[in-house]
Order: C-alpha cells, then sequence, then structure tokens
C-alpha cells in the first residue's frame, strides 16, 4: 500500500438536498469549486482525456448524518462534483459506486450511535482521484470472502476490484476514528 498523499485544501460545498455541510469554521461555504483550490478545464465534447480535463487541485469536504438514509444523497454528491470536473463517465461511475460501498461501511461498523457523522472527502488532481470516508470507529477493515447466498460482505472487494488502490489513514487531528480511502489514477507519469 503507498503512502496517503497530502490531500489539498478542501473546499466545502453546500450537500445535495438531504445532506448537512461540514461545519469548517475556515471555509467559505461555495457551489462553485473557488478559484486557486478547484476549477474545470475543457470543453463537454472536446474528445479529450481525463489528464486535459482536471487542471490543478480540487476539493470536496462534506459531514452527513450516519444514517442509510443518506447514501443516495452522497452517491449523488460525487456524481455531481466529479461530473464538473469533466471525469470520464466510466471513472464517475466507478467513484460513485465506491465510495456508495465505502459509506454503508462506515455506517455499518465504524459509526452505529445515534448522532454520529461521517465525513466524506474528495481530493483530484490531474494525476489522481481520491476519495476518503471518515467515521469515529478505530477498528480497522477486514476483507473477507462472502458465500453466494450472502447480502453483504462484498464492499471490500468491490472497492478493490474498481480503484487502483485503497487502504485506511488516521483520523483527522482532534477527531476519533479513521479514515479509509481508495484512489483511483488518472494519468500515469511517463
Amino acid at each position: 500500500m503507498a503512502p496517503a498523499p497530502t490531500e489539498p485544501p478542501p473546499v466545502v460545498a453546500p450537500a445535495p438536498t438531504g445532506l448537512v455541510p461540514s461545519a469548517t469554521p475556515s471555509a467559505t461555504p461555495s457551489a462553485t469549486p473557488s478559484a486557486g483550490t478547484a476549477g474545470t478545464a475543457g470543453t463537454a465534447g472536446s474528445g479529450g482525456t481525463a489528464m486535459n480535463r482536471v487542471r490543478g487541485a480540487h476539493g470536496l469536504r462534506t459531514t452527513v448524518p450516519a444514517h442509510p438514509s443518506r447514501v443516495p444523497g452522497v452517491r449523488a454528491m460525487v456524481a455531481e462534483y466529479l461530473t464538473r470536473l469533466r471525469l470520464p463517465a466510466q471513472r464517475v461511475d466507478d467513484a460513485v459506486l465506491a465510495t456508495g460501498e465505502l459509506f454503508t461501511n462506515a455506517l455499518r461498523h465504524g459509526s452505529p450511535d445515534r448522532g454520529d457523522t461521517i465525513t466524506v472527502g474528495i481530493a483530484c488532481d490531474p494525476r489522481e482521484l481520491r476519495v476518503s470516508v471518515a467515521d469515529r470507529s478505530s477498528a480497522l477493515p477486514a476483507a473477507r470472502t462472502a458465500d453466494g447466498a450472502e447480502e453483504s460482505g462484498r464492499g471490500l472487494a468491490i472497492i478493490a476490484a474498481l480503484s487502483d488502490d485503497w487502504g485506511v489513514a488516521p483520523a483527522d487531528p482532534g477527531t476519533t476514528g479513521k479514515k479509509v480511502w481508495f484512489s483511483m489514477v488518472l494519468r500515469t507519469v511517463p
């Protein structure tokens, strides 16, 4: 597992309907990425690849209540944000599915108490997309092989299949728990 890269400063954006934005006092909520930390290049239908669509570092972070009803809103937020960055549709779909799996795992295993929250972070630059989901539990995720009849137990296998790497990072300073993340290479370095 590669060491975790330093994430760019997040842009705290208003959450889609039903989500509660993060209470980050130093950030100004904005529906539009701010200059210097986010923005897009290229035009729809330009035929370009991800390497010429994403320029600079982009970030988004939101904190939502740990409740199953929030999963569709989190997926929609990720899809909307990555689509604005003009990532290839297949990468957006894969990232949305993997984020949904991370969020569901955080619900089941990391934030069981009423009133808990889960933080979703997205960091993207021309080379890599990285999504993290932070919960309050310090228990590390463990991949397992699900029986064919089981309805759960495949989340980490799905994340591993859709992403280029995944892992666990310590919680942000001043918080408890952990961050489980995945990354997708958008452009390889020659």
